[in-house]
């Protein structure tokens, strides 16, 4: 039975910031969605569980052969297929023997491994890269000759081929086209051990038996798919506002009672000071009167007192419950384009891989570009930016590394926006989401949604502003609450959109007007 076993699981950065403090819980065979907010630990988890990083305290148990598909597989262009599927020790002991040269210790490497290579072709050819793998030698092709989407496959394969038992796949839909990601959804939906997945892709997370959900340090498992994660947790948000009502409406009750019952302790004070002054009891009988009198309007504010208290924990009990759902508001008035407004003009280029495209994008159009895994996308994308576009334009590429990484999120937006006056780029930055010192932070610090905040800040706020935003496959290594934040702030822009997607519900969520494919033949709609 593959399962993994965390035991008082505790993890923090370097600077002491905590991620995980006595977490305990065990993911038996199943498929497991993971999410939670961007810097909710999701990858950190992935890595202290494939022994990446070392946790604090706590242990870690997987039953059975665990492989792992990192979010940045970080494979140099100069690799071959078969070393990224690790292979390519076991293939050149195979030669060696074919060729009659072979010696004990290349016996001793195959091993039982004698299919190995025509198993990697078949598994390559099951997700969609026979025609990179068409015969065992294509095993010998070099990265730089793949696109995102295929290196993805590619690593995916890796780990198939290790014949795992747990599988840990951190956002594997990343720049797959529609056709890729319908194969790795089947080569999931048919592993039958244990399955965590990080990602943003909606679909794939609606193909999940179980979503556990980082909040807080804590992990919460919900059963049933996304969906049924969704509706879930919006009843309990329907509960929380609930009780919030009630918990303030009692407040209020509690603190007027608390009010009245102070001004009858004042009557009734004045009420015995007077009595005490005219002296018409004897004075010992009024002393113990007085004395009565403040133990039980002692009592009496006490007893008010603590249900003010009660009513107060109600509520801030109440408001743990609810989520911060804050959302990015823009208005950029500046990025208006007119109808018709020449943007992108081009006629007939031929692209480095053999299409040749005619594209014209006029006023505030916006354009999304599909197209198979190494059809030759990005290569449009640059190719656009060197004509170069007819308005002020700025891109969002895949990696969002647009930033100076030891400058602040303040700093790296006055560098895009020199004329800004320093109140009005905070005001911008509040806008999406960076209050106070959270624009003080270093670009290396931020986390994966972060840095999706303050790449938007660059762009949208930059001088002049951007009639033109060209975007790169922008949904990549994003939680679900990030991808909001993109559509939102998507939603405030005035300009002309060029977006490289295979996710047609983000697509259609930001208003895309035209769709057009890359074909070998050209870009077709």
């Amino acid at each position: 039975m593959a399962d993994i076993s965390l035991s008082d699981l505790s993890f923090a950065w370097p600077d002491g910031t905590p991620v995980f403090d006595g977490l305990d819980v065990v993911l038996g065979p199943g498929h497991f969605g993971l999410v939670g907010a961007n810097g909710a630990g999701k990858s950190t988890l992935l890595r202290l569980v494939a022994r990446d990083l070392p946790p604090a305290r706590g242990s870690i148990t997987v039953t059975g052969q665990l492989g792992y598909l990192r979010q940045d597989l970080g494979l140099a262009a100069g690799r071959r297929v078969d070393e990224v599927l690790g292979i390519d020790e076991v293939r050149n002991a195979l030669h060696r023997i074919e060729s009659g040269g072979g010696t004990d210790s290349d016996f001793e490497v195959v091993g039982a491994q004698w299919d190995i290579e025509e198993r990697a072709v078949a598994l390559l050819g099951r997700l969609g890269l026979g025609y990179l793998t068409g015969t065992v030698r294509q095993l010998d092709r070099r990265l730089d000759t793949l696109s995102g989407g295929e290196t993805v496959l590619l690593g995916l394969v890796a780990q198939l081929l290790t014949e795992p038992d747990v599988l840990l796949l951190d956002e594997p839909t990343n720049n797959l086209d529609r056709a890729a990601r319908t194969r790795l959804y089947e080569a999931v939906a048919q592993f039958t051990g244990t399955v965590v997945v990080v990602s943003h892709d909606r679909d794939l997370l609606e193909r999940m038996d179980t979503i556990a959900e980082l909040r807080g340090g804590a992990m919460r498992l919900f059963g049933g798919n996304y969906s049924d994660y969704e509706r879930t947790v919006e009843q309990e948000q329907e509960t929380a506002r609930a009780a919030i009502r009630d918990a303030r409406g009692d407040m209020r009750k509690q603190s007027r009672e608390l009010v009245e019952a102070r001004i009858k302790l004042d009557r009734r004070q004045r009420y015995g000071q007077k009595m005490f002054e005219n002296k018409r009891e004897p004075k010992i009988i009024m002393g113990q009167r007085k004395r009565q009198a403040e133990v039980s309007a002692g009592k009496l504010r006490n007893n008010h007192l603590e249900k003010v208290e009660d009513a107060r924990n109600r509520l801030d009990q109440a408001e743990e419950m609810l989520r911060d759902d804050r959302e990015i508001r823009v208005d950029l008035p500046g990025t208006r384009l007119h109808p018709g407004q020449e943007v992108v003009g081009l006629h007939e280029v031929r692209l480095a891989n053999g299409p040749v495209v005619s594209l014209a994008v006029r006023g505030p159009e916006r354009l999304a570009i599909t197209g198979r895994n190494g059809a030759g996308k990005t290569t449009l994308l640059r190719r656009i930016t060197t004509e170069p576009p007819r308005v002020p334009w700025r891109s969002l590429p895949q990696r969002l590394d647009i930033f100076d990484e030891h400058r602040t999120v303040y700093e790296n937006v006055a560098d895009a926006a020199q004329h800004a006056e320093p109140q009005q780029i905070r005001a911008g930055l509040a806008r999406f989401l960076f209050r106070g010192a959270a624009a003080d932070v270093p670009a290396a610090a931020l986390s994966g949604g972060e840095r999706l905040r303050a790449a938007l800040a660059v762009l949208l706020l930059a001088e002049p502003a951007p009639g033109l935003l060209i975007l790169d496959e922008p949904t990549n290594n994003l939680d679900l609450v990030s991808l909001g934040h993109l559509t939102q702030a998507l939603a405030g822009y005035r300009g002309a959109l060029i977006v490289v997607s295979h996710e047609q519900r983000f697509l259609d969520e930001i208003g895309v007007t035209r769709q057009l494919e890359l074909t070998p033949a050209g870009l077709v709609g």
